[in-house]
């Protein structure tokens, strides 16, 4: 997928000067699209939802870690795994304007339709849930605290993920791990 979203870019002429991944799910897309583009400066930025302290949702998102290279008079890509409700790219594109960034676009690998923005780039448009490999382990951590918040038996933690092709061995694996955390 990354493969055809580096071709949509190389198509449409953008060259970034440098690739911004969002964190922490637009690491791995960036230092791939990174390889792909054949742009060698990476950096970070992270927007988090917080609404005080100890509350950590809010509506809006806020920029926890401002981008880690200067992007004054650069062309930037901004990259994320997933565009959802869109605010976090929105604030971080915001950002590398106000820091200098001289054309800034955005690369998703999906695009949810209910998002409030758009990425310049994307490769699929869906409404399904998604678990890139690289939050596997937070997926199950999250899917056992809802079991034992419902009253669910944990052979249910799992299955759904095993029966959508995620390898069962490291499912159960992690399941392990996740359950003796919580002792």
């Amino acid at each position: 997928m990354l493969l055809s979203l580096a071709e949509k870019i190389l198509s449409s002429g953008f060259r970034p000067d440098v690739i911004v991944g969002m964190s922490r799910g637009g690491w791995p897309p960036a230092r791939v699209m990174s390889d792909l583009l054949e742009v060698p400066r990476v950096a970070n930025v992270s927007a988090e939802f917080y609404l005080g302290v100890a509350k950590t949702r809010g509506d809006s998102p806020v920029i926890t870690q401002q981008v880690s290279v200067r992007v004054e008079d650069k062309d930037v890509l901004v990259m994320d795994d997933v565009t959802d409700t869109g605010k976090s790219l929105q604030i971080v594109k915001k950002h590398i304007l106000e820091q200098g960034g001289r054309l800034v676009k955005t690369a998703t690998i999906y695009h949810k339709p209910w998002s409030v923005t758009v990425p310049d780039y994307y490769e699929k448009e869906t409404e399904s849930w998604i678990v890139f490999p690289w939050e596997l382990k937070e997926t199950v951590r999250c899917l056992v605290e809802n079991c034992k918040k419902e009253g669910l038996p944990m052979e249910k933690v799992g299955r759904k993920l095993i029966e959508s092709g995620v390898n069962a061995t490291l499912v159960e694996r992690f399941v392990k791990d996740v359950l003796k955390e919580k002792v």
